[in-house]
């Protein structure tokens, strides 16, 4: 009986081809893949700089339904595909802010277990910002925040105008921090008449800096409020009145401190001329509006015969509108990284900047992998 020859184990399966199309999807992975941007906010009001910045990019608001069941648990529907693309997700934050926030981190969850390749999110106001230090016995509740907006699946965040700088420094993944400053110095330069008679002010210290740099800009005056009523930040950051003062406490003999004099803050003063000038007041976040009517006040006793105010993020809580429109104030002037439809319409004096312009222009280039210098020429730290 002959003798079976057996082949090489490679040449017994040569003769075997891979099924047509089979190596293809390298190919296809290889290319870039597309883009979706959906909005994650579920009232009309706050879709609106959505369908600005698709409008510019020349795209279609992706398709997702966000919603509220009856017991109040967010529910977020992504009606179509998402896989292998970059995915920005567009998310204001109206007054309900920790509704928005959930809406975000569900949203993020969704698109990341529908296999997205990266997930952007575009929050022009990052919520939760003044709780970025250590007060007494508090918390940092902004780090707590970036924390789970990376464990839902953010990869990569869009900003603009951090209250604190610092705030970056929080992150696992980049963060790009634009400013609103170009838009607010056109605004001043174009439909403030007479500007050249103007002078920037600075409602506290803390403000200095970024008021300097718009009179900088602007070749402009600067002046500076000192001695306002209210409490700072800094005058209870880090704990330093906490623990509480104990009598006839014991202390070790060797651990006494010496006696620290307490703060008393002096009258109000302004610092810098503006007699006969328009006085604008900078600032980048616009809340409770008590302070800046108080700003208004001094400045109208020291001569300035029009006053306006320019903050980037208009949150305007509470009665601020009517605060406003019975102040001193002649006009407030916020850009729309915060919906503010409603109190538009309580106060005719506050107007609004459209920033759509550059988040458009920060998606654009990320997707397509554009260096983003551009968007921060001529920009300093203090803007």
């Amino acid at each position: 009986m002959p003798r079976k020859l057996l082949l090489p184990y490679k040449s017994v399966f040569s003769h075997f081809r891979a099924p047509r199309g089979l190596h293809e999807p390298l190919a296809m992975n290889a290319a870039r893949s597309g883009y979706r941007v959906f909005s994650a906010n579920s009232t009309a009001a706050c879709t609106e700089l959505a369908k600005r910045i698709t409008e510019r990019l020349g795209a279609e608001l992706g398709k997702s339904v966000v919603y509220q069941e009856t017991n109040g648990e967010t529910r977020v529907e992504i009606k179509e595909s998402v896989r292998g693309q970059d995915i920005f997700i567009i998310q204001t934050i109206p007054r309900d802010v920790n509704t928005a926030v959930m809406e975000l981190l569900i949203m993020a969850y969704a698109l990341k277990t529908s296999c997205a390749r990266n997930i952007i999110g575009v929050i022009p106001y990052f919520p939760y910002s003044k709780q970025s230090k250590m007060r007494k016995r508090g918390s940092i509740v902004c780090k707590l925040l970036a924390s789970m907006l990376a464990k839902a699946g953010l990869t990569h965040i869009i900003t603009m105008d951090l209250h604190q700088k610092e705030i970056q420094g929080f992150f696992s993944f980049p963060v790009d921090n634009l400013r609103a400053s170009p838009f607010l110095l056109q605004y001043i330069q174009e439909e403030i008449p007479d500007y050249r008679n103007a002078v920037i002010v600075a409602k506290s210290p803390d403000a200095a800096k970024r008021a300097q740099s718009y009179a900088e800009r602007l070749r402009l005056g600067l002046a500076v409020i000192h001695g306002e009523a209210q409490c700072t930040e800094q005058d209870m950051d880090d704990g330093r009145h906490s623990p509480p003062m104990v009598k006839n406490a014991t202390v070790h003999p060797g651990l006494e401190l010496p006696l620290m004099m307490a703060k008393e803050k002096p009258p109000i003063t302004v610092v810098g001329d503006v007699g006969g000038r328009i006085a604008i007041i900078v600032d980048d976040i616009i809340d409770d509006v008590e302070s800046f009517v108080a700003a208004a006040e001094i400045l109208k006793e020291r001569g300035a015969y029009k006053i306006f105010v320019m903050a980037t993020h208009g949150l305007l809580s509470a009665d601020a509108p009517r605060l406003i429109e019975e102040s001193s104030i002649d006009e407030v002037v916020v850009t729309n990284t915060v919906p503010h439809e409603v109190q538009k319409l309580q106060c005719p004096k506050i107007k609004t900047v459209d920033i759509s312009l550059i988040l458009s222009e920060a998606i654009r280039r990320i997707h397509n992998g554009e260096s983003m210098a551009y968007l921060f020429r001529n920009i300093t730290v203090d803007d």
